[in-house]
């Protein structure tokens, strides 16, 4: 049962990367959660008495064009309906591949590239939709669970073995974000939604690496020596004519060669503290099931035997 007491939050995509730590950020925070069924709820109905509506659907990057503009046109008639406030998970894209050293509210947004060119009708929707309306944006994400991110499928899946392979040049700048500072970020906002204007846009600093220092800040936190390389593209193009999300991963490959760092002056302005774990201690966390999963094969291999 809900308490009466506390604020209620709606969360759209509850299982994936960002919904699963805002809800429990929430839940910390003395929120309500409710997560949504996509396979049984009305999603008009299940925002009826919500406060907030965590917007954390994100489909697989080839079906965006089809099914992006009809989810937020539902998002903005169930946070009309009820009244709710949304907060939506940003990325950098909406800057197009010129984007700047420096990326904040006041960047323009100016990608021509098809997912770029979503996202900004995405932001744009809620804009004019007047609907009270979050956007925490950050770079790729830092998880505590292996899970659909570059860090865990591709830079850190083999640091077991001592491999670290980087998309882009070692040299160039990348921002990355904690999801569990992003998402406590989120809550602290939350918190903060009715002193918030009808539309905040935040930039969420969290860390700017190069790929040399990711990988050296990775074997410091593991323990395990590893051999930074630059990552080959020819399989992803190659396997193009055969999987649908190969050409999207090619169209983003500009971020891994422009360098790029947040700016989060508006959202340290607008919180007390902003969250900020060591970087240490956060890929400490975000390799420990990468190394697990490297012994417990070991394991099973010996015991096999």
């Amino acid at each position: 049962m809900e308490n009466p007491m506390s604020k209620t939050a709606l969360i759209l995509g509850a299982t994936g990367r960002f919904g699963r730590h805002m809800a429990d950020a929430l839940t910390r925070h003395g929120w309500t959660v409710r997560p949504f069924n996509r396979a049984k709820d009305d999603l008009v109905q299940a925002a009826e008495g919500a406060d907030l509506i965590v917007n954390a659907w994100n489909p697989p990057y080839s079906k965006w064009a089809v099914l992006v503009p009809d989810l937020t046109k539902q998002v903005i008639a169930a946070a009309k309906s009820s009244g709710a406030a949304v907060l939506i998970p940003g990325n950098v894209y909406v800057f197009g591949e010129d984007l700047p050293a420096i990326i904040g509210p006041d960047t323009p947004h100016r990608a021509t590239n098809s997912l770029g060119h979503i996202r900004r009708q995405l932001e744009a929707a809620y804009r004019d939709a007047g609907v009270k309306t979050i956007i925490l944006r950050a770079g790729d994400y830092i998880d505590t669970e292996t899970s659909e991110n570059w860090l865990h499928k591709i830079i850190a899946a083999k640091i077991a073995k001592g491999r670290f392979s980087y998309p882009g040049p070692l040299d160039r700048p990348h921002a990355w974000a904690y999801l569990p500072d992003l998402t406590e970020a989120g809550a602290m906002l939350a918190d903060r939604l009715e002193s918030l204007p009808l539309f905040s846009d935040y930039m969420f600093e969290g860390y700017t690496l190069t790929g040399a220092e990711l990988a050296q800040a990775v074997q410091a936190a593991t323990g395990q020596p590893v051999k930074a390389k630059v990552m080959s593209w020819m399989p992803i193009h190659l396997m193009r004519p055969f999987w649908a999300e190969a050409k999207h991963l090619v169209e983003m490959r500009y971020l891994w060669r422009r360098p790029h760092q947040g700016n989060g002056q508006a959202l340290a302005q607008s919180l007390p503290t902003v969250p900020h774990t060591p970087l240490k201690e956060a890929l400490q966390k975000a390799c420990a099931p990468l190394l697990q999963k490297s012994t417990s094969t070991q394991t099973n291999r010996w015991s096999e035997a």
